[in-house]
């Protein structure tokens, strides 16, 4: 009796010692696959913002910045959520097809683009806040919810109060991280979307294309309780390789908004290149 009490105890002791070990390198590989880029930081350093770049290579299955506490931290969506929204606005059939038509109200708008009827691909490349305000509200907070979870997109806020505005003001929150899951599953066609709507994602979302490369993404600006947070996220697809990035940065007390914006889209390729990911 006494003997088998023994051996229990032994089976259980060097079970306990495996799933440690198995935890403990689960752990380390996490930590191998963050690399951090101190040249990213001198980036951001150099224009004088706070924050991080973030970029994945999905051959190597390796994440690089230069800071991943920020990295993992939530900020509002702002005008990234547009990808989101394009994807449920098409699967619910709020937004017909890629033809569709915004039409302009006739009233003055925060920026000269968007004081004109938009086709789908404009206004998501015009960042039109009113025309993609209007697809929310007939998407509804109910289906909105639905579609969020389902795509499994950071940790939203969403009720019929905020419907029109909860990416770009309250509690609504999305990390770098969680961007570059989401984009890493839209490229990989895993996302539970049709394929008609994975298509003309991929045609409203495309930014540059050259004989080296294809660049697609998405811009994204809040300015909530006075505080600004800026976004660029997407892919540079290569013929043999592919990296995501989501950059977000925050600017300092004295700066120019116009300068600040650009900002965004500047030192992501800026970063892009450190990686010698593009020249």
């Amino acid at each position: 009796m006494r003997i088998t009490s023994i051996a229990v105890f032994l089976i259980l002791f060097n079970s306990c010692k495996e799933r440690k070990g198995t935890n403990t390198l689960h752990n380390e590989q996490l930590v191998n696959r963050n690399i951090i880029k101190p040249e990213f930081q001198s980036i951001i350093d150099s224009a004088d913002v706070k924050g991080s770049i973030l970029i994945y290579d999905l051959n190597k299955d390796m994440y690089y910045s230069n800071d991943f506490e920020w990295s993992n931290n939530g900020n509002l969506p702002a005008s990234t959520f547009k990808i989101a929204n394009s994807i449920i606005g098409l699967e619910t059939g709020v937004i017909e097809n890629d033809s569709v038509i915004f039409k302009w109200d006739g009233e003055k708008k925060w920026l000269k683009s968007w004081e004109q009827d938009l086709i789908l691909k404009d206004a998501f490349q015009f960042s039109c806040v009113h025309c993609y305000q209007e697809v929310a509200r007939k998407i509804g907070s109910k289906r909105m919810n639905e579609y969020v979870s389902k795509l499994n997109y950071g940790n939203l806020e969403i009720d019929s109060t905020n419907i029109d505005k909860f990416w770009l003001e309250g509690e609504s929150k999305i990390s770098q991280m969680q961007q570059i899951d989401f984009l890493k599953r839209f490229y990989n066609f895993e996302l539970p979307i049709s394929k008609r709507t994975d298509s003309i994602m991929r045609k409203i979302m495309l930014i540059e294309e050259t004989d080296q490369y294809k660049l697609s993404g998405k811009s994204g600006l809040s300015n909530y309780n006075g505080e600004y947070n800026g976004w660029f996220i997407g892919f540079v697809e290569f013929e043999r390789n592919t990296y995501l990035f989501a950059t977000n940065l925050e600017p300092k007390k004295e700066f120019d908004l116009n300068s600040f914006i650009k900002k965004r889209l500047d030192l992501t390729l800026l970063g892009l290149r450190k990686l010698n990911v593009l020249y």
